[in-house]
């Protein structure tokens, strides 16, 4: 069972790090801002819920654990909330997606 914990909290950590690298790429190589808030998103809640999951098969049944729970559930509520909030300033103060004939 230990071993079975160790490979899949390894395996989390790798798959939350490669979405992280996939969205700090996102956010460099994307066109627009828009596309550009939509790498910062995959990067807050794939990449860090993953990297929070693996770290709490490491951490096992302790207060750090639940400290863990804590900050993917706050992760999980504030970052869409956020990205919306970004999206819809921008939208409003006039700021239209590429190719939208808006421009």
């Amino acid at each position: 069972m230990e071993a079975l914990l160790y490979y899949a909290s390894w395996a989390c950590l790798l798959l939350g790090a490669g979405f992280c690298f996939v969205g700090g790429l996102g956010l460099l190589r994307l066109p627009d801002f828009y596309s550009r808030m939509h790498g910062g998103g995959v990067t807050d809640t794939l990449g860090a819920g993953l990297i929070l999951l693996g770290l709490m098969f490491q951490s096992g049944l302790s207060l750090a654990t639940i400290k863990l729970v804590m900050i993917g559930l706050f992760l999980l509520l504030a970052s869409p909330v956020a990205t919306h909030a970004i999206a819809r300033a921008a939208r409003h103060s006039g700021f239209a997606p590429q190719g939208t004939g808006e421009e």
